[in-house]
């Protein structure tokens, strides 16, 4: 940590670091304001060995994407601290920062860049070989596993949705009800899986079946077993949005969880403060989320401007 850390007042201070706070980050101290990057150091995609889709970076490790960022903030001068936000207040015009490890710090405009947690389906096996060959998004992975045999883990009826769009990769799926009833999916659910080649296989589904480290089936409660090598899931999201709620944001519940009420720019209902990645949405891939903290950086970059300029002119 250097000698000014959490001396004065920081511009803006960006809380995460992952795709969405450290592109904010980037903008922002391009543009030549003192900033600092809070960073707990949990990005949500963690588990995957590569990510995809993110163009000129597609197949990199999440890692190597994470740690290429941190050089180029470093470059304008940006701050990072690894940690914490444990609270966080409106103090006049500006905000005070409170973090678990070192002193509480003063900013003039927050970025909230938390990210959220995908708690995995209470099935032995699923939490431990998430990211490999147990999988969420087949935008992120499909191509990997393309033509493989898949299987899909019905959380809810909107499952089905998950089990018909997989079959763009793969024309050997099975959809596994699990907890579900067979009654809960409507006539058309039923005929689209039908139209896909989706089989349907009712039933609680009791582990996975692995074999030298690989996955190579889904055992059902009953005992018997289907032959997968391949099996997605939908995690329940938890956004980490605890921040946003304290300084009394107003949020919208979703069937994917409750995220903060934004405009365009990723501003939030209180004045000051920007959200952005899955810290503002579920479905927020990496690009997405370096799109919003670029976009939330430039808006800051304006109001502050405005406000200084606004505040010489009427002396």
């Amino acid at each position: 940590m250097n000698e000014t850390f959490g001396s004065g007042t920081y511009d803006v201070v960006v809380v995460g670091g992952g795709a969405a706070g450290l592109s904010a980050a980037l903008v922002l101290g391009r543009a030549r304001h003192r900033t600092l990057v809070v960073d707990a150091g949990e990005p949500r995609n963690a588990p995957s060995s590569h990510m995809q889709g993110y163009l000129s970076r597609d197949g990199m490790a999440p890692a190597e994407f994470l740690a290429l960022g941190r050089e180029e903030i470093a470059r304008y001068g940006v701050e990072l601290v690894r940690g914490w936000v444990t609270d966080v207040a409106k103090d006049g015009e500006d905000f005070t920062v409170v973090l678990d490890a070192g002193p509480a710090v003063r900013a003039r405009r927050l970025v909230v860049a938390t990210g959220l947690k995908d708690e995995m389906p209470a099935v032995p096996g699923v939490a431990e070989r998430f990211g490999r060959d147990v999988l969420h998004c087949p935008f992120c992975h499909g191509w990997e596993v393309r033509d493989e045999p898949f299987g899909v883990l019905a959380s809810s009826a909107s499952s089905v949705h998950q089990a018909l769009m997989v079959s763009q990769w793969s024309k050997d799926v099975t959809f596994f009800l699990h907890e579900v009833a067979e009654e809960e999916l409507s006539d058309q659910d039923l005929r689209r899986l039908a139209v896909a080649g989706v089989a349907v296989v009712p039933g609680a589904v009791a582990e996975l079946v692995v074999e030298d480290d690989r996955l190579t089936g889904v055992r059902l409660a009953d005992g018997t077993a289907h032959a997968r090598s391949v099996l997605f899931v939908g995690p329940r999201p938890v956004p980490r949005t605890s921040l946003l709620e304290a300084l009394g944001a107003e949020m919208n519940e979703t069937p994917f969880g409750t995220y903060p009420v934004i405009d365009s720019t990723g501003l939030t209902t209180v004045p000051g403060v920007w959200a952005a990645g899955n810290t503002i949405g579920f479905s927020e891939q990496v690009v997405h989320a370096a799109s919003g903290g670029y976009r939330a950086a430039a808006a800051i970059v304006g109001d502050l401007l405005m406000t200084d300029l606004d505040a010489a002119v009427n002396g």
